[in-house]
């Protein structure tokens, strides 16, 4: 069946092609025949019970500089004209993507959004991980400097990073004297509205920072990031490499413990990242990364195995009104 997508993301000017996931599952989405359309989050609209966007027709390729092609743009209603939304911005998970997901929870009922909207609210990546401590290394949550030192004090070296963070950004390690801690919390409290993540640092960073993708709670594949020279931080949107891998039986029992809630929640394309196979850091739900890179070490295809999984889901869907 040939049907209508709408990709919400980020300018498609700016992306990098040769990494970059969404990009990836859209030229999937096109092989397969389906019609693509872009826009921004901050071009959704709502008037009169229906929720549109001025959207551009769209056609991609692989080729650096000259990847997409526009056509004129149209007020496409995402509850009745689109069967597929692609919710792939990327974070900071602020009011306005909190905003968006209210949006698009008004028309999942008629068009499937990849992750539902509802659900991604509700999993906010460093704190619905909260869910499953028992894997997790040692972690606090504060804006509290002396809660921090004590955390400190408890674990030796730390690392606090935002709440919201995404892709490896403002994350600081803080060693045993702690002599930066004040200023740190005092710095991320300006910054910040939120409390702050403070976690004991884990030595098995340098061995490396896996990202396994889940599919509609599947195993799709893994890859382990190394950190570059001088870096505690192994996303590779700031330096880090990424080498073939496997799952270690712990990994293995963390996927298992995950599935039938992702499942649940209806988030098809989960990334999760776990540091010396033992301990879970995030569940990625908003704009989970990683696929281009697991598919050029292992030989998969990831964009194909979720345009499966949404195809799954849509047959499984009653038929539009």
């Amino acid at each position: 069946m040939i049907l209508t997508v709408a990709v919400q993301m980020d300018p498609l000017a700016t992306i990098n092609i040769a990494g970059d996931s969404s990009f990836a599952l859209m030229l999937t989405a096109q092989d397969r025949g389906h019609r693509l359309f872009h826009y921004a989050p901050e071009d959704l609209n709502y008037a009169n019970g229906r929720v549109w966007a001025k959207a551009h027709p769209v056609t991609v390729q692989r080729v650096e500089g000259d990847h997409f092609s526009f056509g004129p743009p149209i007020p496409l209603d995402l509850g009745n004209e689109a069967d597929v939304v692609l919710m792939r911005q990327d974070p900071p998970f602020d009011l306005g993507y909190i905003t968006a997901t209210h949006l698009l929870e008004r028309i999942a009922d008629r068009t499937l959004v990849v992750n539902d909207p509802r659900e991604v609210r509700n999993a906010p990546e460093k704190v619905w991980v909260l869910d499953y401590a028992r894997y997790m290394p040692p972690t606090l949550i504060t804006r509290s400097i002396d809660e921090a030192r004590a955390f400190l004090a408890e674990h030796g070296s730390i690392v606090v990073k935002p709440l919201h963070g995404n892709g490896g950004k403002a994350i600081f390690k803080v060693d045993t004297g702690g002599q930066n801690l004040s200023s740190l919390i005092e710095v991320f409290n300006t910054a910040y509205r939120e409390p702050h993540m403070v976690q004991a640092f884990l030595p098995e960073i340098a061995q490396g920072d896996k990202r396994i993708v889940l599919v509609d709670g599947e195993v799709a594949g893994a890859i382990n990031r190394l950190p570059g020279e001088g870096e505690i931080r192994s996303n590779l949107a700031v330096g880090g490499r990424a080498e073939k891998t496997e799952l270690t039986p712990r990994e293995l029992e963390i996927c298992a413990a995950l599935a039938p809630e992702l499942k649940r929640r209806g988030l098809i394309f989960v990334g999760i990242d776990v540091i010396g196979g033992q301990w879970l850091t995030e569940i990625n739900v908003t704009s989970p990364t990683g696929i281009v890179a697991i598919d050029t070490l292992n030989g998969t295809d990831t964009a194909a195995k979720i345009w499966d999984a949404i195809d799954v889901r849509l047959a499984a869907r009653a038929p539009r009104a």
